[in-house]
């Protein structure tokens, strides 16, 4: 029992890292099997299809997010903007880690596969919709935080401006692969708070 269950994380670390680094089209199921040494029988022993893996994987990659990032930060007590500071910081530091090791900047997994498959699996689509609803949820919580520290009108919707902060988020991502630079995370993520800040200074000035 013990060897098939660390045969199947092998294919889940697999798929993470070689579809992650490139895309999802140009990864077959002979290469993750190499890639992890397992052979292809027990591939399909474990996932139907590398879609089925795919979906693990996802599901994989948004667990470690959310253990290892977005839970420590805004589970914290630091002040509600103070948040997004430490997860741009935390973002700059991995991608430049990723950097270091592979010679790229690989951005967001979820969101990379997003872009490649959202057209293409109506499945995977739909499991990233959901990833990304949560997501979205943290930053509300934040934005609710923040209207109640003052720090944002009451005016403020928190569901848009979750949803703005999370496309502004996985844009940033974007332009530091596309640049292969993870000082765009640094530079272009200030302007996250920018954005929300630039909302109550709207409302005041509807109110002077």
């Amino acid at each position: 029992m013990g060897r098939t269950s660390t045969a199947k994380e092998k294919l889940i670390t697999s798929a993470i890292e070689l579809i992650g680094n490139r895309s999802y089209n140009a990864v077959g199921v002979q290469e993750l099997c190499d890639h992890s040494g397992v052979k292809k029988g027990s591939f399909y022993h474990f996932f139907p299809s590398k879609r089925d893996l795919t979906l693990e994987a996802i599901d994989a990659m948004w667990t470690k997010f959310k253990e290892q990032m977005l839970d420590p930060i805004f589970n914290s007590d630091i002040p509600a903007f103070e948040k997004l500071n430490v997860l741009i910081n935390k973002s700059y530091e991995y991608q430049t880690s990723a950097k270091e090791c592979t010679g790229c900047v690989t951005g967001c997994g979820i969101g990379n596969l997003a872009l490649e498959l959202s057209t293409q699996d109506e499945i995977i689509r739909q499991k990233i919709e959901q990833i990304f609803e949560e997501w979205a949820q943290y930053f509300e919580d934040m934005i609710v935080d923040a209207i109640n520290e003052g720090t944002l009108s009451v005016d403020t919707d928190p569901r848009s401006t979750s949803q703005a902060i999370l496309a502004y988020m996985e844009g940033v991502s974007l332009m530091g692969k596309t640049f292969n630079d993870p000082t765009m995370l640094s530079r272009l993520g200030e302007g996250m708070t920018q954005l929300c800040i630039s909302k109550k200074k709207v409302a005041l000035g509807d109110n002077m």
